[in-house]
């Protein structure tokens, strides 16, 4: 218990207080909670949401659309390591089958809210249709803390688990960049975003290591990372999350583009590694940096976010709720088998087939990136609320993954 207490204080404990507290807010007066939420930091700003011919500058839109691009900034730097490392945990034969019960954990709900949506008729189809990327996400802490006190620490099934939730969130954020678009495109504005990202590798990342080639003390490279560090970085950002604002693109996913211009290490221990604190790259260094302000942010994210009525129940919470409860564990089963049995690519080994059932009730814990994808996906009413109270109510499926692990007699595994 003290390990499970460690994590959440670690990675979860503000988040949790936030939504929390937005709740009973919310439900005991609602029209303070709303202008809260609401409350004009800058009128007429040079950022904000576009209304009216200007750009007002709110605390919802400074933590969701600003401050949270620091939180999809780490959540890219997982993916990116896991992708580009050679031991990367997303390449090779080992990440065949978690990529393939990925794409189940996503088709699944998508088919499951869509479809349940058909069936309670056209209005309710038309209203709803928009929050199909809602169940498909899964929140990595959360899934991570569930499956560890699942399956214990040592069953490779945990590590299963997070394969799945990295690939879930690289293939969140391509959906919330092509399907959930801030306003009206201008793609022009990307040039401007992946030029100042590219002209940032080139001059403060190639170029210093070009210029050391064979040079063992490495004379270039060093002097821009003491004397510079992460300024030139920090400014690419800026540059980029402006511009992602202008493009009509999320702008939450502004700092993407400048993630893989940032030096790494060639190895990585994994996202919830303590040994990740003893690696000294620029990028590690960032993000080690960043970890508690992204906590504050996630505090404040929760505090925006999850202040909904109780009376908000409605349709869309139960489509986006049986799209995680449902739609994943059929999805991660089905697909998860197709390549571990019929394709041959096998599953780790200690894993049973009737262990991907129980991944896909952990998979199911939606909460952060689903809050997320409800907000962007309905404006602001009773079908955004209703879709709200769905990822906060798929804390629900760490009770069913608690069942599931007991009918399937899941055999714990500690370190």
């Amino acid at each position: 218990m003290y390990r499970v207490w460690n994590f959440l204080t670690n990675y979860s404990l503000l988040l949790i207080l936030g939504a929390l507290i937005a709740l009973v807010w919310a439900n005991i007066d609602y029209e303070s909670y709303h202008h809260f939420v609401e409350f004009k930091i800058w009128d007429h700003a040079p950022i904000g949401h576009y209304h009216d011919g200007h750009r007002t500058l709110t605390l919802h839109y400074l933590v969701n659309d600003l401050l949270m691009a620091f939180f999809f900034a780490i959540a890219a730097k997982e993916v990116w390591e896991a992708v580009i490392l050679k031991n990367g945990s997303l390449r090779g034969s080992k990440a065949a089958t978690p990529l393939f019960a990925t794409a189940g954990g996503m088709f699944g709900p998508i088919g499951v809210y869509l479809g349940l949506a058909f069936l309670l008729g056209s209005d309710t189809y038309s209203a709803v249709a928009n929050g199909w990327a809602i169940p498909t996400a899964t929140d990595i802490a959360f899934s991570y803390l569930v499956g560890r006190l699942v399956f214990g620490a040592g069953h490779p099934a945990v590590r299963f688990l997070l394969l799945l939730a990295i690939a879930d969130d690289a293939a969140g954020l391509i959906i919330l960049a092509i399907f959930y678009p801030s306003g009206e495109l201008a793609p022009e504005w990307l040039l401007v975003s992946f030029g100042a990202c590219i002209a940032v590798f080139v001059l403060f990342n190639w170029l210093p290591r070009r210029l050391d080639r064979g040079n063992q003390a490495r004379p270039n490279s060093t002097w821009m990372r003491k004397n510079l560090h992460f300024l030139p970085y920090l400014l690419g950002a800026a540059i980029s999350w402006y511009a992602f604002m202008r493009s009509g693109l999320h702008p939450a996913l502004g700092l993407l583009p400048v993630v893989p211009t940032i030096p790494h290490a060639d190895r990585a221990f994994g996202i919830f590694s303590e040994a990740e604190r003893h690696l000294h790259d620029l990028l590690n260094v960032i993000e080690h940096a960043l970890k508690h302000p992204v906590e504050i942010v996630l505090f404040f994210f929760g505090l925006c976010n999850a202040g909904v009525q109780m009376s908000a129940i409605g349709d869309a919470t139960w489509l986006v709720l049986a799209g995680l409860l449902i739609g994943k564990p059929v999805g991660i089963l089905a697909m998860g088998w197709l390549a571990a049995v019929p394709l041959r690519l096998g599953l780790p080994e200690g894993m049973r087939i009737i262990d991907l059932v129980v991944i896909g009730c952990v998979a199911a814990i939606g909460f952060t990136v689903s809050l997320f994808v409800a907000s962007v996906a309905f404006d602001a009413g009773p079908v955004q609320d209703a879709a709200k109270m769905g990822a906060l109510f798929s804390f629900a499926a760490a009770i069913v993954s608690i069942i599931a692990a007991k009918v399937f007699r899941v055999e714990k595994r500690d370190l």
